[in-house]
Protein backbone atom coordinates (compact mmCIF):
# COMPACT_ATOMS: atom_id res chain seq x y z
CA UNK A 1 0.00 0.00 0.00
CA UNK A 2 1.18 3.58 -0.89
CA UNK A 3 1.76 5.54 1.88
CA UNK A 4 0.16 8.82 2.17
CA UNK A 5 1.51 12.44 2.51
CA UNK A 6 1.04 12.99 6.53
CA UNK A 7 2.43 9.29 6.49
CA UNK A 8 5.90 10.89 5.21
CA UNK A 9 5.72 14.25 6.90
CA UNK A 10 5.71 12.13 10.31
CA UNK A 11 8.87 10.07 9.28
CA UNK A 12 10.30 13.66 8.56
CA UNK A 13 9.53 15.48 11.67
CA UNK A 14 10.35 11.85 13.69
CA UNK A 15 13.94 12.36 13.28
CA UNK A 16 13.68 15.57 15.46
CA UNK A 17 12.30 14.34 18.24
CA UNK A 18 15.02 11.46 19.25
CA UNK A 19 17.35 13.63 21.37
CA UNK A 20 14.67 16.20 22.86
CA UNK A 21 14.24 16.45 26.58
CA UNK A 22 10.43 15.41 27.37
CA UNK A 23 8.48 17.95 29.39
CA UNK A 24 5.45 16.59 31.43
CA UNK A 25 2.74 18.95 31.92
CA UNK A 26 1.08 17.88 35.19
CA UNK A 27 -2.47 19.15 36.01
CA UNK A 28 -2.25 19.95 39.99
CA UNK A 29 -5.82 18.53 40.67
CA UNK A 30 -5.56 15.65 38.87
CA UNK A 31 -2.43 14.09 39.02
CA UNK A 32 -0.50 12.31 41.85
CA UNK A 33 2.80 12.32 43.09
CA UNK A 34 3.05 8.55 42.83
CA UNK A 35 1.99 8.72 39.55
CA UNK A 36 4.37 10.79 38.14
CA UNK A 37 7.48 9.25 39.65
CA UNK A 38 6.17 6.29 37.67
CA UNK A 39 6.19 8.35 34.72
CA UNK A 40 9.57 9.28 35.28
CA UNK A 41 10.77 6.05 35.77
CA UNK A 42 9.75 4.68 32.44
CA UNK A 43 11.62 7.08 30.42
CA UNK A 44 14.50 6.98 32.84
CA UNK A 45 14.51 3.03 32.26
CA UNK A 46 14.42 3.98 28.17
CA UNK A 47 17.58 6.36 28.46
CA UNK A 48 15.53 9.62 28.10
CA UNK A 49 15.13 12.95 29.98
CA UNK A 50 12.16 14.54 31.55
CA UNK A 51 11.28 17.72 33.19
CA UNK A 52 7.77 17.83 34.98
CA UNK A 53 6.26 21.47 35.20
CA UNK A 54 3.01 21.27 37.56
CA UNK A 55 -0.16 23.99 36.60
CA UNK A 56 -0.71 25.67 39.23
CA UNK A 57 -4.08 26.69 38.07
CA UNK A 58 -6.65 26.72 35.44
CA UNK A 59 -5.14 27.85 32.12
CA UNK A 60 -1.59 27.81 33.37
CA UNK A 61 -1.07 24.43 31.14
CA UNK A 62 -1.68 26.86 28.28
CA UNK A 63 1.08 29.60 28.99
CA UNK A 64 3.17 25.96 29.91
CA UNK A 65 3.15 25.04 26.68
CA UNK A 66 3.01 28.41 25.04
CA UNK A 67 6.18 28.89 26.58
CA UNK A 68 8.42 24.94 26.20
CA UNK A 69 7.30 25.53 22.58
CA UNK A 70 8.59 28.63 21.77
CA UNK A 71 12.04 28.29 22.52
CA UNK A 72 12.97 27.38 19.06
CA UNK A 73 13.99 23.93 19.59
CA UNK A 74 12.21 20.44 18.80
CA UNK A 75 10.02 19.50 22.05
CA UNK A 76 7.28 16.91 22.99
CA UNK A 77 5.05 18.05 25.70
CA UNK A 78 3.31 15.24 27.96
CA UNK A 79 0.12 16.30 29.20
CA UNK A 80 -0.88 14.15 32.35
CA UNK A 81 -4.42 15.70 33.11
CA UNK A 82 -8.10 15.06 31.72
CA UNK A 83 -9.51 16.33 28.43
CA UNK A 84 -9.24 19.83 29.34
CA UNK A 85 -5.74 19.82 30.28
CA UNK A 86 -5.18 19.20 26.41
CA UNK A 87 -7.08 21.40 25.08
CA UNK A 88 -5.06 24.18 27.30
CA UNK A 89 -1.65 22.48 25.74
CA UNK A 90 -2.96 22.17 22.36
CA UNK A 91 -4.24 26.02 22.50
CA UNK A 92 -0.56 26.77 23.94
CA UNK A 93 1.74 25.60 21.40
CA UNK A 94 3.31 27.64 19.40
CA UNK A 95 4.69 25.84 16.60
CA UNK A 96 2.84 22.65 15.92
CA UNK A 97 5.56 21.41 13.29
CA UNK A 98 7.97 21.53 15.91
CA UNK A 99 6.28 20.04 18.44
CA UNK A 100 4.93 16.60 19.84
CA UNK A 101 2.23 15.85 22.25
CA UNK A 102 1.55 12.87 24.38
CA UNK A 103 -0.88 11.95 26.85
CA UNK A 104 -1.06 10.09 29.93
CA UNK A 105 -5.28 10.39 31.01
CA UNK A 106 -5.59 11.49 34.53
CA UNK A 107 -8.51 13.24 33.98
CA UNK A 108 -12.36 12.72 34.66
CA UNK A 109 -13.98 12.12 31.46
CA UNK A 110 -10.63 11.35 29.46
CA UNK A 111 -12.53 11.26 26.18
CA UNK A 112 -9.77 11.40 23.68
CA UNK A 113 -8.25 9.01 25.35
CA UNK A 114 -10.86 6.65 24.84
CA UNK A 115 -11.19 7.58 21.27
CA UNK A 116 -7.24 7.42 20.93
CA UNK A 117 -7.10 3.92 22.49
CA UNK A 118 -4.59 5.05 24.94
CA UNK A 119 -5.19 3.05 28.18
CA UNK A 120 -5.17 4.87 31.98
CA UNK A 121 -2.93 2.91 33.24
CA UNK A 122 0.00 5.82 33.53
CA UNK A 123 3.06 3.12 33.41
CA UNK A 124 1.61 1.64 30.48
CA UNK A 125 0.86 5.68 28.86
CA UNK A 126 3.77 6.44 29.53
CA UNK A 127 5.53 3.74 27.65
CA UNK A 128 3.87 4.73 24.58
CA UNK A 129 5.80 7.40 24.71
CA UNK A 130 8.55 6.55 25.56
CA UNK A 131 9.67 3.82 23.46
CA UNK A 132 7.53 4.95 20.48
CA UNK A 133 7.45 7.61 17.80
CA UNK A 134 4.47 10.53 17.50
CA UNK A 135 2.04 10.14 14.25
CA UNK A 136 -0.02 12.52 12.37
CA UNK A 137 -3.58 13.27 13.62
CA UNK A 138 -6.09 15.57 12.63
CA UNK A 139 -7.55 18.50 14.97
CA UNK A 140 -10.27 20.84 14.49
CA UNK A 141 -9.79 24.94 13.88
CA UNK A 142 -12.11 27.14 14.49
CA UNK A 143 -12.22 30.62 12.08
CA UNK A 144 -11.11 32.24 15.68
CA UNK A 145 -7.80 30.12 15.85
CA UNK A 146 -9.34 27.94 19.02
CA UNK A 147 -8.19 24.40 18.36
CA UNK A 148 -10.20 21.31 19.33
CA UNK A 149 -8.90 17.68 19.36
CA UNK A 150 -11.58 15.73 20.81
CA UNK A 151 -15.30 17.49 20.20
CA UNK A 152 -16.86 21.22 19.63
CA UNK A 153 -20.52 21.94 19.82
CA UNK A 154 -23.55 24.18 20.81
CA UNK A 155 -27.13 23.63 22.16
CA UNK A 156 -27.54 20.94 25.03
CA UNK A 157 -23.92 19.83 25.75
CA UNK A 158 -23.00 23.34 26.95
CA UNK A 159 -26.03 23.10 29.59
CA UNK A 160 -24.83 19.72 30.26
CA UNK A 161 -21.34 20.79 31.20
CA UNK A 162 -22.85 23.74 32.74
CA UNK A 163 -24.88 21.41 35.00
CA UNK A 164 -21.76 19.07 35.90
CA UNK A 165 -19.53 21.46 36.48
CA UNK A 166 -21.84 23.00 38.87
CA UNK A 167 -22.11 19.76 40.55
CA UNK A 168 -18.82 18.20 41.11
CA UNK A 169 -18.44 14.59 41.32
CA UNK A 170 -17.29 11.48 39.02
CA UNK A 171 -18.05 10.92 35.65
CA UNK A 172 -21.46 9.96 37.06
CA UNK A 173 -22.36 13.87 37.24
CA UNK A 174 -21.99 14.14 33.26
CA UNK A 175 -24.92 11.24 33.43
CA UNK A 176 -27.26 13.16 35.40
CA UNK A 177 -26.86 16.36 33.96
CA UNK A 178 -27.51 14.85 30.62
CA UNK A 179 -30.83 13.53 32.06
CA UNK A 180 -32.14 16.56 33.15
CA UNK A 181 -31.04 18.69 30.53
CA UNK A 182 -32.71 16.58 27.94
CA UNK A 183 -36.23 16.78 30.20
CA UNK A 184 -35.56 20.82 30.70
CA UNK A 185 -33.70 21.97 27.49
CA UNK A 186 -35.41 24.50 25.16
CA UNK A 187 -34.31 24.06 21.61
CA UNK A 188 -33.47 26.65 19.03
CA UNK A 189 -33.30 27.86 15.63
CA UNK A 190 -29.63 27.88 13.38
CA UNK A 191 -28.90 27.87 10.20
CA UNK A 192 -25.89 25.53 8.99
CA UNK A 193 -23.97 25.37 5.72
CA UNK A 194 -21.78 22.60 4.78
CA UNK A 195 -20.62 21.25 1.46
CA UNK A 196 -22.56 22.45 -1.12
CA UNK A 197 -25.58 22.53 1.54
CA UNK A 198 -27.68 25.47 3.59
CA UNK A 199 -30.24 23.96 6.20
CA UNK A 200 -32.58 25.80 8.77
CA UNK A 201 -32.90 23.61 12.05
CA UNK A 202 -34.62 23.85 15.25
CA UNK A 203 -32.17 21.68 17.42
CA UNK A 204 -31.34 20.30 20.57
CA UNK A 205 -27.73 20.14 20.25
CA UNK A 206 -24.97 20.64 17.06
CA UNK A 207 -21.27 19.11 17.04
CA UNK A 208 -18.23 18.28 15.82
CA UNK A 209 -16.28 15.39 16.81
CA UNK A 210 -12.73 14.27 15.76
CA UNK A 211 -12.82 11.85 18.59
CA UNK A 212 -16.22 9.27 19.28
CA UNK A 213 -17.25 10.88 22.73
CA UNK A 214 -17.81 13.48 25.03
CA UNK A 215 -18.60 13.91 28.89
CA UNK A 216 -17.34 10.64 29.78
CA UNK A 217 -18.64 8.13 27.73
CA UNK A 218 -21.72 9.65 25.58
CA UNK A 219 -20.75 8.22 22.27
CA UNK A 220 -22.14 11.18 20.07
CA UNK A 221 -19.61 10.01 17.13
CA UNK A 222 -19.56 6.16 17.31
CA UNK A 223 -17.90 6.12 13.91
CA UNK A 224 -14.95 9.38 14.07
CA UNK A 225 -11.25 8.77 14.07
CA UNK A 226 -8.56 10.74 14.61
CA UNK A 227 -6.96 10.62 11.29
CA UNK A 228 -9.43 10.18 8.71
CA UNK A 229 -9.19 14.01 7.84
CA UNK A 230 -12.61 14.36 8.21
CA UNK A 231 -14.78 15.80 11.82
CA UNK A 232 -17.91 14.15 12.63
CA UNK A 233 -21.37 16.40 12.17
CA UNK A 234 -24.29 15.19 14.70
CA UNK A 235 -27.53 17.35 14.35
CA UNK A 236 -29.94 16.55 16.79
CA UNK A 237 -33.33 18.45 16.10
CA UNK A 238 -36.17 19.06 18.29
CA UNK A 239 -37.66 15.45 20.03
CA UNK A 240 -40.97 15.54 21.88
CA UNK A 241 -41.10 14.75 25.72
CA UNK A 242 -42.53 11.10 24.67
CA UNK A 243 -39.84 10.02 22.51
CA UNK A 244 -36.93 11.54 24.73
CA UNK A 245 -36.37 8.27 26.54
CA UNK A 246 -36.46 6.30 23.52
CA UNK A 247 -33.57 8.87 21.63
CA UNK A 248 -31.76 8.87 25.43
CA UNK A 249 -31.49 4.61 25.20
CA UNK A 250 -29.77 4.87 21.22
CA UNK A 251 -27.57 7.78 22.85
CA UNK A 252 -26.29 5.55 25.51
CA UNK A 253 -25.84 2.52 23.38
CA UNK A 254 -24.30 4.88 20.87
CA UNK A 255 -26.63 4.58 17.92
CA UNK A 256 -27.65 7.78 17.90
CA UNK A 257 -27.55 8.16 14.19
CA UNK A 258 -30.69 5.57 14.06
CA UNK A 259 -32.79 8.74 15.22
CA UNK A 260 -35.08 9.76 12.34
CA UNK A 261 -34.72 13.29 13.88
CA UNK A 262 -30.74 13.30 13.61
CA UNK A 263 -29.00 14.30 10.99
CA UNK A 264 -25.18 12.96 10.24
CA UNK A 265 -22.38 13.88 7.79
CA UNK A 266 -18.85 13.49 6.89
CA UNK A 267 -17.40 16.95 6.32
CA UNK A 268 -14.39 19.30 6.42
CA UNK A 269 -16.15 22.43 6.95
CA UNK A 270 -19.18 23.60 8.39
CA UNK A 271 -20.43 26.96 9.98
CA UNK A 272 -23.38 27.20 12.23
CA UNK A 273 -24.96 30.63 13.20
CA UNK A 274 -27.79 30.41 15.59
CA UNK A 275 -30.48 32.44 15.25
CA UNK A 276 -29.48 34.04 19.01
CA UNK A 277 -25.97 34.26 20.50
CA UNK A 278 -25.04 31.29 22.58
CA UNK A 279 -22.00 29.73 24.17
CA UNK A 280 -20.05 27.06 22.64
CA UNK A 281 -18.03 23.80 24.52
CA UNK A 282 -14.07 22.41 23.33
CA UNK A 283 -13.21 19.58 24.95
CA UNK A 284 -15.86 20.84 28.02
CA UNK A 285 -14.15 24.35 28.01
CA UNK A 286 -16.51 26.40 27.30
CA UNK A 287 -16.37 29.67 25.11
CA UNK A 288 -18.90 32.82 24.86
CA UNK A 289 -18.92 34.91 21.66
CA UNK A 290 -17.04 32.30 19.47
CA UNK A 291 -18.68 31.21 16.26
CA UNK A 292 -18.67 27.55 15.52
CA UNK A 293 -17.12 28.18 12.10
CA UNK A 294 -15.12 25.22 11.72
CA UNK A 295 -12.80 22.79 9.55
CA UNK A 296 -10.57 19.57 9.87
CA UNK A 297 -6.51 20.35 9.64
CA UNK A 298 -5.38 16.99 8.18
CA UNK A 299 -2.72 15.25 10.16
CA UNK A 300 -1.65 18.66 11.33
CA UNK A 301 -0.49 17.48 15.04
CA UNK A 302 2.96 15.10 15.63
CA UNK A 303 0.78 12.68 18.71
CA UNK A 304 2.14 10.28 20.30
CA UNK A 305 -0.82 6.64 19.40
CA UNK A 306 -0.73 3.50 20.59
CA UNK A 307 0.97 0.88 17.63
CA UNK A 308 -2.39 -1.13 17.18
CA UNK A 309 -4.28 2.44 16.93
CA UNK A 310 -1.75 3.74 14.48
CA UNK A 311 -2.28 0.68 12.31
CA UNK A 312 -6.13 0.95 12.35
CA UNK A 313 -6.25 4.71 11.04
Amino acid sequence: MRRGQSDLKCDAVWAGFLRMKYHIIANYARTKDKDIRIVQEVFKSAGKETEVHRTTKRGSAGALAAELSSRGEDCTLIVMGGDGTLHEALNGITDLKKCALGLIPCGTGNDFAASANIPHDVKKAAEIIAHGQPECVDYIELSDGLKSLNAVGMGIDVDVLKRAYSKGGGKLKYLFSLVYCLKHFRSYNFTVDYGDKTEKHFGLIAALGNGRQIGGGIKLFPDAKINDGYMDLLIVDYVSRFKIIFAFIKLMLGKINAIKEVTAARVKSVCFTPEAPCSIQAEGEIYDNVKLDAHIVEGGLNFYLPAKAAKKG
